[in-house]
């Protein structure tokens, strides 16, 4: 993947911009790891877990904004570290 540590910083750079949000709901987000793919994994924390529209919530909200960012990801998917 071309030039790695840029597109680490601008996916840091979009995740900022959803924390927010994340935690007005009593959650959060990780990233864990950028794969060569252009796939990002990330873990959510608190009651993002358990919550019925995480996964709205991380194709319509975090990939979106991760995406805009950084427009060579290809997808964001969740990983559990249980």
């Amino acid at each position: 993947m071309e030039n790695r540590d840029d597109i680490l910083k601008r996916i840091h750079i979009a995740l900022d911009e959803v924390r927010p949000f994340l935690k007005s709901d009593g959650g959060d987000i990780t990233l864990v790891d950028l794969e060569n793919d252009g796939t990002v994994k990330v873990q959510l924390h608190g009651a993002c877990i358990g919550c019925s529209v995480n996964q709205m919530t991380l194709k319509s909200g975090v990939e979106m904004t991760i995406k805009k960012h950084a427009p060579e990801i290809t997808s964001v998917v969740e990983v559990s570290m249980a």
